[in-house]
């Protein structure tokens, strides 16, 4: 670990500014970094608000705010304000335009999140945005804590010190944006259709918008068009913008189907939004209907295979996609590259970065509307259909690469059949990081899935995921997908899925520690196997209910499981999982120090586990019989089995196994008297343990316990 002191034991986790002074012990994700000459820029500095757009006649309110601020700093205070007004008004514009310009004060970093108040899936829960927040802060997946309290208590202190702004955009209630404030003296800034009072006891400045000034909206028509066409035409102008009502959204949509028709006279814009203002009234949200209404005419504007592609994404369960699914979305292997670029032009679609795009609420409300008016009931199920489809396919070959061996269950696709699965690069990492990526949008499918008529697509996406859940422990999410996938099983009467939701959410349960409702859901996939005369199923299961009574304290009864899943195994021919049940038994052999018994396990498992490819766990039993080797002091032997292990389990990502054989082979480099390797590699195993949330597991306190007696040692000069 940087910055650690010969002779002195620090863990330190998640990101420090500056230089840092530790006595004991600091639990978290704190890594450190030396600055030097010229240096100082933190590791982790996410730049997360979206770009700016041009706003109009909002100087007073831009100015309110910073005054604001700056009250706050003199006093010693963060800064939190609260923007509100119609939708459409342009509280995220005004918002943005204040926050990028304090960059140069804030520079440790921007966050953002929308909170989805008028989103079709509900309001963002506010543990699922801190947990992002933290990741963007430089805390590993792994070591994000599962408790809301956790969180919040990171939070705070990873931002205590920093200098950073947050948007929170979009949002529902006072009690969805408190958790999300930072500590420190950093600004933040709310928006909302609703005022919100309950702010006013945190010390928010509220700043309510309303519809721009008939000049304002004007100068923002003029500036959209650029084509001298308002100069020319300034009565046109002026009665375009008030049937806009001097709504920002509304003048720019209007604006920008003008720009597409330069040989277009404002008149014939006005008359059409005169008609069409009066049509949708019947329609309109209070305080909405002028930008509806441009939102109509744009729409009835645009090429074809645009207006397809608008109302059909309008059924897209997610934030935000990318032109691979809005290529499923028009479906036939069509190309979406050119419509988007109409709809992003059109002022339709927000450019999210990186070749994404997001709806403003409520033209993804509009959309929506227009694929009800404009779809078949049978056209909108086989978009629908088609978006789930390419995310299905695209998890499932992620899926393939993180974890052959998971990989067993069929997929079923709808009547166009299996497509192509998105790009995203090469290895194990790459997957990981799209699944990752995508998981909001993965989440939101598996949710609407069954309702849609689809269950299937709701338990096998879920399934998909097991690598991701695995790997980077998103366990509440892991625990979401898994009980919808668990009804949805339910509902097909699909028994094999059933008991497959039933493990995977109980292996889930066993990682948020409650191992008795992990037990249940074991016990109760066995007695679904049993009833269905599943021989295979129900060996398995013994293998799950070993673990749960393990992790329980009840060794005899684990033992006496893993004994019989191992025989029933072999007799049903599954030679893979019944190495997995040599390898339990020798893991629990190795607990109660027998080691030759652990030993003849742990070779039994290898060899087996070997032959069926599973590197993984091959490693993991080779990590095992290392350890058994140790205990019998055949040094040389566990030094070889502990190295091939260790190489393996590398090049996998396995941090957490990875950790017991560099802490195994740290205890033999001090068996050897070999002082200085032992502590570098008990530090090792320790930083690797944090990564994975395991800083105070009790492999990792036995670390600290042995590390801690050889610093001493150093110390007092009684080790070389």
């Amino acid at each position: 670990m940087q910055g650690q002191a010969r002779g002195d034991h620090n863990e330190l986790s998640g990101t420090v500014h500056g230089g840092a002074v530790q006595a004991r012990t600091v639990y978290g994700g704190i890594h450190i970094q030396a600055e030097g000459a010229g240096e100082g820029r933190r590791a982790h500095v996410p730049w997360q608000l979206p770009p700016s757009v041009r706003i109009t006649d909002r100087t007073a309110e831009l100015e309110a705010l910073e005054g604001h601020r700056e009250r706050a700093a003199a006093e010693g205070y963060g800064t939190l304000a609260a923007v509100s007004g119609l939708g459409g008004v342009g509280k995220t514009a005004v918002a943005l335009a204040w926050l990028h310009g304090l960059r140069e004060r804030f520079p440790d970093g921007q966050l953002y999140a929308h909170l989805g108040a008028q989103s079709a899936a509900g309001p963002a829960a506010p543990d699922e945005v801190m947990g992002r927040f933290l990741r963007a802060l430089g805390v590993p997946t792994g070591q994000v804590p599962t408790a809301l309290a956790e969180r919040l208590a990171l939070y705070r202190s990873l931002t205590a010190d920093r200098r950073l702004v947050v948007l929170l955009d979009d949002a529902a209630t006072a009690a969805q944006v408190r958790p999300l404030l930072p500590g420190g003296r950093n600004v933040t800034a709310v928006t909302s259709r609703w005022r919100m009072p309950g702010l006013t006891v945190d010390g928010c400045y509220a700043v309510h918008l309303d519809p721009l000034a008939t000049e304002a909206a004007i100068e923002l028509l003029e500036v959209t068009l650029a084509d001298g066409r308002v100069a020319a035409q300034p009565q046109e102008a002026r009665a375009l913008v008030e049937l806009c009502a001097g709504l920002p959204l509304a003048v720019r949509v209007a604006g920008a189907r003008l720009a597409a028709r330069p040989r277009r006279h404002l008149t014939t814009m006005v008359r059409a939004l005169t008609e069409e203002r009066g049509r949708l009234e019947a329609l309109a949200i209070e305080g909405d209907h002028d930008v509806r209404a441009a939102l109509d005419l744009s729409y009835q504007g645009l090429p074809d295979e645009a207006a397809r592609l608008y109302r059909r994404l309008g059924l897209h369960p997610g934030p935000e996609f990318g032109g691979a699914v809005a290529g499923a979305a028009l479906g036939g292997g069509r190309d979406a590259a050119g419509p988007l670029d109409l709809l992003h032009d059109a002022n339709l679609l927000i450019d999210a970065g990186d070749e994404r795009y997001r709806f403003h609420d409520l033209v993804r409300l509009h959309a929506a509307e227009k694929a009800e008016a404009d779809e078949t009931a049978r056209e909108r199920a086989a978009a629908l259909r088609r978006i789930a489809d390419h995310y299905l396919a695209t998890a499932t070959r992620a899926e393939e690469i993180v974890d052959p061996q998971h990989r067993t269950l069929d997929r079923s696709y709808g009547e166009e059949g299996e497509p192509v699965p998105a790009g995203f690069g090469e290895g194990t990492d790459a997957a990981l990081d799209w699944l990752e990526g995508e998981l909001p949008n993965l989440m939101a499918v598996i949710r609407v899935a069954r309702p849609a008529g689809f269950p299937t697509v709701a338990w096998q996406l879920a399934d998909a995921l097991w690598p991701l859940f695995l790997r980077r422990k998103f366990y509440e999410d892991w625990r979401a997908a898994d009980r919808e996938g668990l009804l949805a099983a339910e509902e097909l009467g699909d028994a094999v899925a059933e008991c497959r939701m039933l493990t995977s959410g109980g292996m889930g349960e066993l990682g948020m520690g409650d191992h008795e409702r992990a037990l249940e859901m074991f016990e109760r996939a066995a007695r679904t196997f049993r009833a269905g005369g599943d021989a295979l199923g129900h060996a398995r299961t013994l293998n799950y209910q070993g673990l749960a009574h393990q992790r329980l304290g009840r060794l005899d009864r684990a033992a006496e499981l893993f004994t019989r899943a191992a025989a029933e195994l072999l007799e049903v021919g599954d030679r893979r999982a019944g190495g997995l049940a040599r390898l339990n038994l020798a893991d629990i052999a190795l607990e109660r120090g027998l080691w030759e018994q652990a030993e003849a396990e742990a070779d039994a498992a290898h060899t087996t586990l070997d032959e069926a490819g599973d590197a993984y766990n091959a490693a993991r039993a080779a990590t095992l019989l290392g350890r058994a080797h140790l205990g019998r002091d055949r040094l040389d032997l566990a030094e070889e089995r502990l190295s091939t292990a260790l190489a393996t389990l590398r090049g996998m990502a396995a941090h957490y196994e990875t950790a017991r054989a560099v802490e195994s082979l740290a205890t033999l480099a001090e068996r050897r008297g070999r002082t200085d390797l032992a502590r570098e590699r008990y530090r090792e195993a320790l930083d690797l343990y944090s990564a994975v949330g395991r800083s105070k597991s009790a492999h990792a306190e036995a670390v600290r316990t042995r590390l801690g007696r050889l610093d001493d040692q150093a110390t007092d000069g009684t080790a070389g």
